[in-house]
C-alpha cells in the first residue's frame, strides 16, 4: 500500500517523467517579440491525431530572497497580459546562451533588487503552464543577503516595466497568508513561498544544490 496516513515520506512511484507523443507532419509557426507559437498535429495512443498549440519558450529562473529575519523580498510589476500591478519575486528569462541557471539568478537578483546572496538552494523545478507552453522555470532560496555596492549595478539600465518596480520586504507567512487569501496572483511566486514555508518548517535540510545543469 502507498501513499497511506502517517507514511514517511513521499511516494517515490509519483514521479513525472518524460515522454514524446509523435508528431505528424511540419509544424506551423508565428514568431512574436520573445516567444514563439507552434501548432503541432499530435497522434494519440488510440491513432487520432489532433492539433495542439505550443508555446516556445527560453525557460525561466526565480528567486525567494529570505533574510535572517524570515522576511521575503518582493518586487511590485507591471503584467500587461494579465491587466495588473502584481507583487512577485524576482525572476527574469534564461535569454543569454550557455548561462548556467544560478548564475542567470544571481543576475537578475542583483539587477531586480541591487541584492546578492552567499547560500543558493534550489526549492522548485515547475513548467508554468504545462498545457499551452514548454516554459520550465526554476525557483531558488537565496539567503545570506548583502546590498552590493552601486557601482556593481553600473552598466544595467532598467527599462520598461522594469524601470518602475517598487520593492518591499514582507514576512514570509505573511505572503503565503495573502495567496491563500486570494490577494496575490503571481503562480510561480505562489510556488516559490510555499516552498519555502514548507522547506523552513524541516530547517531547510530537504533543499537541492543549486548547481543543477538544465536545459
Amino acid at each position: 500500500m502507498t501513499g497511506s496516513p502517517g507514511a514517511p515520506g513521499p511516494d517515490p512511484v509519483l514521479r513525472d517523467t518524460e515522454e514524446h507523443w509523435p508528431v505528424v507532419g511540419e509544424p506551423r509557426r508565428s514568431r512574436g517579440v520573445f516567444l514563439r507559437l507552434r501548432t503541432d498535429l499530435v497522434r494519440m495512443p488510440d491513432g487520432e491525431v489532433a492539433e495542439r498549440d505550443l508555446i516556445e519558450h527560453p525557460g525561466a529562473v526565480a528567486v525567494v530572497a529570505l533574510d535572517e529575519s524570515g522576511q521575503v523580498l518582493m518586487i511590485r510589476q507591471y503584467r500587461h497580459p494579465a491587466g495588473r500591478l502584481l507583487w512577485e519575486v524576482p525572476a527574469g528569462l534564461r535569454d543569454v546562451p550557455g548561462e548556467q541557471p544560478r548564475v542567470t539568478a544571481e543576475r537578475e537578483l542583483l539587477e531586480e533588487t541591487g541584492y546578492r546572496a552567499r547560500d543558493w538552494h534550489l526549492l522548485a523545478d515547475v513548467f508554468s503552464s504545462p498545457g499551452m507552453s514548454d516554459e520550465r522555470v526554476l525557483i531558488f532560496l537565496a539567503r545570506d543577503l548583502t546590498l552590493a555596492p552601486e557601482s556593481e549595478r553600473a552598466g544595467y539600465v532598467p527599462r520598461h516595466e522594469e524601470a518602475h518596480l517598487q520593492l518591499r520586504w514582507v514576512p514570509l507567512t505573511d505572503v503565503v497568508s495573502l495567496f491563500l487569501a486570494g490577494d496575490l496572483h503571481n503562480g510561480i511566486t505562489a510556488v516559490g513561498v510555499l516552498a519555502a514555508h514548507a522547506a523552513r518548517q524541516g530547517g531547510f535540510t530537504a533543499l537541492r544544490k543549486a548547481a543543477l545543469p538544465q536545459r
